[in-house]
């Protein structure tokens, strides 16, 4: 019998020393999250990725947009799930029941959305997430035609699209990598 271990710690590069725009990045998320989030330090090995990343991630998921954060970190949570991204589950998670103030919410996301109180707008954009991840080359007319239904604007089908496709592409760096989510996440918003 093999003896089988679940990973408890993603090989990230130490902290110290770190270019100085690097540096003063994860100082900043020290300050406002009490962490550096792995998924950044794995991309501390090349200050241009970490760059690439974070412009990305900060523009989805902080730039303007018609969708709530709750709701970009609800389509995070959903896509991941499908993806079974553990990283993702966690932070997201975390994220879900911080924005929402409903801990049984977040659950509800990670395990099967579709048991969650939801708004019919909300229910219809993390449908479109999940056939989008499923089977995004299924996608038709029809199913956008549904978002504006619940009065979504061309923008914010673009959105929607693009948030789902960056957590798909991160679900599976996430999980090709081994990465694991800080273990502050698990306690954060219960």
């Amino acid at each position: 019998m093999t003896d089988l271990k679940a990973p408890t710690a993603l090989d990230l590069p130490p902290l110290d020393p770190l270019p100085a725009g690097m540096q003063k990045y994860f100082d900043i998320c020290q300050e406002k999250l009490g962490m550096v989030p792995n998924v950044l330090r794995a991309h501390a090995f090349d200050e241009n990725k970490l760059n690439a990343f974070s412009a990305l991630y900060n523009e989805l998921m902080l730039g303007d947009s018609g969708l709530s954060k709750l709701e970009r970190e609800m389509i995070a949570v959903v896509v991941s799930a499908v993806n079974s991204c553990f990283y993702c589950l966690a932070s997201h998670g975390a994220a879900v029941r911080a924005l929402s103030g409903d801990p049984k919410l977040g659950e509800m996301l990670v395990m099967n959305y579709r048991v969650a109180p939801l708004e019919p707008r909300q229910r219809a954009m993390l449908d479109f997430a999940v056939k989008v991840t499923k089977a995004s080359a299924e996608v038709e007319e029809a199913d956008r035609e549904v978002l504006r239904q619940h009065g979504f604007s061309e923008r914010d089908i673009w959105d929607i699209a693009n948030v789902t496709g960056f957590y798909n592409m991160s679900n599976r760096a996430a999980s090709a990598t081994g990465m694991v989510p800080n273990d502050e996440y698990h306690a954060q918003s219960r």
